[in-house]
């Protein structure tokens, strides 16, 4: 019997021939990371366990994005904590506000993930790096200081759902649309720790910006993980960034699945999810009109270059909407300055948007875009639960660059097509 990608990844890094669904394995970690809300735990943990050095300094990246620039005096000391242990152990990847992004777009940006990987991070959404063809997974922060001392950790192999994309993408129907329907329909719970392999010809035609937005996702639908063969594509984003020698997988013919599921992406309109789960998706045209108060266009599911154009395009010539705030949040320094090279700033400035310096911010409820009882928000995140912006009563509604940008226009959730 064949095995998935996933299986795969998995039996290499674990010195086996083979691994099945169910199997306990020790695998050897190709990179770490964490945050400045994760890595403080972390590090205590690495030093209440006698650690003297990490496993490998090259192979470990430290990225203070969440509460970036500080927004008070207790995330200042959490960055300290991570600037001052970076610093004694001459890490190589720790990235300073001015040079750092949001570290899920940061890293594959840089080259420092690469297809065949097996990559863990204090961060749920670690899973965005397989769009590249790497197994990612997010951990907790006790299991990241264990992976930091010995550079290594153990999983249970997953089992691998297969969702089948074939067809035609309408307008405007975006990566982010894809995997919003696709949560939908299976639910949140819907691939609790299995791995979400997205194929088909759709999956193809799409770029990277939008398959990175895919595999950050796969966590909302409870997977293990997401992950994307690598291809033409792959290879194009990798080849001229790769700080490491990339190795390519692909499923085997027989390899067994869990579920195969297909799915006809030219009956998928734009898709909103409305509170108080990613899993509520459904077409903007069946959301009705919903005033809203704040448009979120950022984070590390859509943050990237493409999502900023996607943004600009439906922006160009128009206003937000009197009563309504538009933030907009490169992922990452790169990022912010190839907008502004192109354009992209003097469009969103005279629509009357806000633009600010990269970071989790709002996403998590952070800083820079917090929601007061009764505001509701377009945000182009990945998480609408309660409270998740702000106040309890508040409200967040899931969409793409596109939708979140018309609504801001509109002053209410809307389609492009509106406009």
């Amino acid at each position: 019997m064949g095995m998935t990608i996933s299986e795969k990844i998995l039996a290499a890094h674990a010195g086996k021939d083979s691994v099945v669904p169910g199997e306990l394995i020790e695998v050897d970690v190709d990179f770490a990371l964490a945050n400045d809300i994760t890595a403080p735990i972390a590090i205590d943990r690495f030093r209440r366990a006698g650690a003297k050095k990490v496993f490998d300094p090259e192979r470990l990246a430290l990225v203070p994005d969440h509460f970036v620039p500080n927004k008070d005096i207790d995330s200042a000391i959490q960055c300290k904590l991570l600037r001052d242990f970076a610093q004694e152990h001459d890490l190589r990847y720790y990235f300073e506000v001015g040079r750092m992004g949001i570290e899920h777009a940061l890293l594959p940006e840089q080259g420092l993930v690469v297809p065949g990987d097996v990559v863990v991070g204090a961060d749920s959404h670690t899973c965005t790096y397989g769009a590249l063809g790497a197994f990612a997974t997010g951990v907790g922060s006790t299991d990241l200081a264990a992976v930091m001392i010995t550079g290594r950790i153990w999983f249970r192999v997953p089992s691998t759902i297969k969702f089948v994309y074939d067809g035609e993408l309408r307008p405007w129907v975006t990566g982010k649309d894809l995997i919003l329907y696709t949560i939908g329909q299976i639910g949140v719970e819907g691939a609790r720790y299995q791995a979400m392999e997205f194929t088909g010809s759709a999956i193809a035609e799409l770029s990277m910006d939008q398959r990175l937005t895919m595999a950050n996702m796969a966590i909302e639908a409870g997977a293990k993980n997401g992950i994307i063969a690598p291809d033409v594509v792959t290879r194009v984003y990798v080849d001229d960034r790769a700080r490491r020698p990339a190795r390519y997988y692909e499923s085997d013919p027989d390899a067994s699945y869990d579920q195969v599921i297909p799915i006809e992406v030219s009956t998928i309109e734009p898709q909103v999810a409305v509170p108080h789960s990613p899993a509520n998706a459904r077409s903007v045209k069946q959301v009705g009109r919903i005033s809203i108060h704040q448009v979120v266009i950022g984070s590390c599911t859509n943050g990237r270059l493409e999502d900023l154009r996607l943004a600009a395009e439906v922006l160009k010539g128009r206003r937000v909407a009197a009563g309504v705030r538009c933030l907009i949040i490169p992922a990452t320094q790169a990022i912010y300055r190839q907008a502004v090279e192109e354009g992209l700033f003097t469009t969103f400035l005279e629509a009357e948007a806000a633009i600010s310096t990269p970071t989790c911010g709002p996403c998590l409820g952070g800083h820079m875009g917090i929601l007061a009882p009764g505001e509701r928000a377009v945000a182009t995140t990945n998480r609408n639960f309660i409270g998740r912006m702000g106040h309890p009563q508040s409200e967040v509604y899931l969409s793409s660059p596109a939708v979140a940008a018309a609504s801001a226009v509109l002053g209410r959730i809307a389609s492009p097509e509106e406009l």
